[in-house]
C-alpha cells in the first residue's frame, strides 16, 4: 500500500462520519482512530492544524470536549465528492464532451491557478491552451462546482462533440494521460486484493473492518477524478479501471458497516 498522508485519513474519517455526528469529532476520537491506522498523536494534531489553518476544519467545543467542525465549504466539496466517488457513471461516445473555456486577466492570476487547480482535480484532459474537456454526463458537476466558486464571469461551458479530425480514441490518448492513470488503477488493485481474506480470517472484524476501510477509501478517492469516467469505448482493452471499480464496489459492500460499528463505539465510549 503507498504511504498515505494523515490529513488525507481525517478527511476520509470526516467524510465518512463527522456528517452524522453535527459535522464535528473530538480531538481525542480522532487521534484515537487513526491511531488505529498507525499515525501518532502528533502526526494527527500536526495535520488537524494545517486543515485548520486551510478553512478546512474549524475548532469547535461539543459535549464539553474539544473537537472540530467542518467548515460549509468542506461539507460542500465533500456532497459533490459522494457523488463522483459513490455514484460514479461511466460515459458513453454519444454523451459527448463539457468543454470549459475561460478568460482570466493577469490581475487576478490567482483566480486562474484555482480554475486550472479545480479543472484538473475534477479530471479534465486539455485539448488546447485555454480549452478543457470531460465526458458530456459531467456537465452538472462542473457547472455546479464553477458556481460554488464564483467562476462564472470568467469561464464559459459548451456542450460539445468532436467531429474531426482523426479518431477520437487517438485524440482522448492525447487528451489525457492514460498510462498514468491505467497505473494508479493497477496500484489500487495490487494493494487491496487481499483485503477480503484478511477481513474474513480476522479476530476482531469491526477494528479490521476499519482498519482496512478508510485506507481503502482514501486510496480510492483521488481515483475517480484521475479518471473521469471517460467511455470504456475510448480506452485501452485492458484498462485496469473495470478490475478496480469492481473491487472497491465489493470492498465497500463488505466492510462499510462493520467498519462503522467501530467508529461509533470509539466516538460514543
Amino acid at each position: 500500500m503507498s504511504e498515505i498522508a494523515p490529513r488525507q485519513l481525517i478527511m476520509t474519517l470526516y467524510g465518512l462520519y463527522a456528517r452524522d455526528e453535527h459535522n464535528w469529532l473530538s480531538v481525542n476520537s480522532v487521534v484515537k482512530l487513526l491511531g488505529d491506522l498507525g499515525v501518532d498523536s502528533a502526526g494527527v494534531r500536526s495535520s488537524i492544524s494545517r486543515l485548520k489553518r486551510r478553512g478546512v476544519l474549524t475548532s469547535m467545543r461539543a459535549e464539553n470536549a474539544a473537537g472540530y467542525a467542518l467548515s460549509d465549504e468542506a461539507v460542500a466539496v465533500l456532497r459533490e465528492g459522494d457523488v463522483r466517488i459513490f455514484s460514479r457513471k461511466r460515459a458513453v461516445e454519444s454523451d459527448g464532451f463539457v468543454m470549459v473555456v475561460y478568460s482570466i486577466p493577469e490581475s487576478e492570476r490567482e483566480k486562474r491557478h484555482q480554475l486550472r487547480a479545480t479543472l484538473t482535480q475534477m479530471g479534465f484532459g486539455t485539448t488546447a491552451n485555454g480549452v478543457w474537456v470531460a465526458p458530456g454526463h459531467l456537465y452538472a458537476e462542473v457547472a455546479g462546482t464553477l458556481e460554488r466558486l464564483e467562476m462564472q464571469p470568467y469561464a464559459d461551458l459548451f456542450r460539445a462533440r468532436h467531429e474531426a479530425f482523426g479518431p477520437l480514441r487517438d485524440k482522448v490518448a492525447q487528451w489525457w494521460d492514460l498510462p498514468a492513470i491505467d497505473k494508479a488503477y493497477a496500484a489500487f488493485i495490487d494493494s487491496h486484493k487481499d483485503a477480503r481474506t484478511t477481513w474474513k480470517t480476522s479476530k476482531d472484524a469491526a477494528r479490521t473492518a476499519f482498519e482496512l476501510y478508510v485506507p481503502m477509501l482514501t486510496e480510492w478517492r483521488r481515483l475517480p477524478y484521475l479518471d473521469p469516467g471517460l467511455p470504456l469505448s475510448l480506452l485501452p482493452p485492458d484498462w485496469s479501471g473495470v478490475k478496480a471499480a469492481e473491487l472497491f464496489t465489493d470492498l465497500d459492500a463488505l466492510l462499510r458497516t462493520s467498519a462503522r460499528q467501530h467508529v461509533m463505539a470509539t466516538l460514543h465510549s
